[in-house]
């Protein structure tokens, strides 16, 4: 009984081949055979580059099939990610309001740069919470002197489906790391029962991402919903009146936000006499530069009652030629 040696096609760390394969018998170690370098080349096993090799009649039309279905999944797995960064960059934004644009291109930027298991990470515990556990909004990150905002879209599962969504999602991740750095180990392209295997496999695997980016694509559909909502109420009076007035939808005034608060220390400033300012006077100022800004807004008669309510100013009355006259001053932090 003769067992062939075979030396690969070269030695680890070199390209150099062997002078020859030997052949030797078992039984008395006599050497019966020697081959050139070329038969010893020709009869090495082949690797697992499908380029290297000619490729048998039978394998012709299936190994093209395999390159076809792994490119297939390949590129769905890169339309999940580039949707999964949108969804990490866009879901949040909070600033001031002149750095948005700034703060919203940052995010944009560093989601681009993660792997598809961190921003899986990112993910959970932000976008997607448990009933009951969205997060508490803080805003003491924010500055106070200027107007900034904050906004988040969340959506919340139940305490089974987000640990059954995590898990999905965790296998997901092991699946693309497989496809892309040991698919070629896993399965012998030079046959064709290999082959064949390998067609099945990414036939699964593909309809496994397809679920996913459909989920994906109807988490995306939530989050730019929500987003037109929330562009809608920005743009709409009621949300003017609440920031800018400080009046909420319900009528009640937040008077150290209101507007015509403010208006009524621009007054102020420009008007005061040794401190103390004529409402009358305050009131044509403000009519003149803040038009928009009426004591009937803000559910009043008159400028004095707004100075009353607002309890922000101190009140007094003078006499000035001969008629009573209130006046006011911003009260002292």
């Amino acid at each position: 009984m003769i067992a062939d040696v075979d030396y690969p096609q070269g030695i680890a760390g070199t390209n150099t081949l062997p002078p020859c394969s030997i052949a030797a018998r078992r039984t008395t170690g006599e050497t019966v055979a020697c081959e050139s370098n070329e038969d010893s080349h020709a009869r090495a096993r082949p690797t697992m580059d499908m380029t290297t090799f000619p490729v048998t009649n039978a394998l012709q039309p299936l190994q093209p099939d395999v390159q076809r279905l792994l490119g297939r999944c390949l590129l769905r797995l890169q339309q999940y990610e580039r949707l999964m960064k949108a969804i990490v960059a866009h879901h949040e934004i909070s600033g001031p309001a002149h750095s948005l644009e700034a703060i919203r291109a940052a995010r944009i930027e560093d989601a681009a740069t993660k792997t598809l298991g961190t921003l899986i990470g990112q993910l959970f515990g932000s976008y997607v919470v448990t009933d009951g556990n969205g997060g508490e909004e803080r805003d003491d990150d924010l500055p106070g002197d200027v107007i900034s905002f904050r906004t988040r879209v969340q959506l919340s599962l139940s305490a089974q489906d987000y640990a059954k969504t995590q898990a999905d999602l965790k296998d997901l991740v092991s699946l693309r790391n497989t496809l892309v750095h040991h698919f070629i180990d896993q399965h012998d392209l030079w046959t064709v029962d290999g082959c064949r295997a390998a067609q099945d496999e990414l036939g699964s695997a593909y309809t496994r991402i397809d679920q996913h980016f459909e989920q994906l694509r109807g988490w995306a559909e939530h989050m730019d919903q929500a987003r037109r909502l929330a562009a809608e109420f920005v743009h709409s009076d009621v949300f003017h009146d609440l920031v800018v007035n400080g009046i909420a939808p319900d009528g009640t005034v937040d008077w150290p936000a209101a507007g015509i608060v403010r208006a009524l220390r621009e007054a102020a400033a420009q008007l005061a006499v040794e401190g103390w300012t004529p409402i009358a006077a305050a009131g044509r100022w403000i009519a003149d530069r803040h038009p928009e800004q009426l004591p009937a807004n803000y559910g009043c008669s008159s400028w004095r009652q707004v100075v009353h309510e607002c309890r922000l100013f101190e009140l007094r009355y003078r006499e000035v030629e001969g008629q009573r006259a209130a006046w006011y001053r911003p009260r002292e932090a």
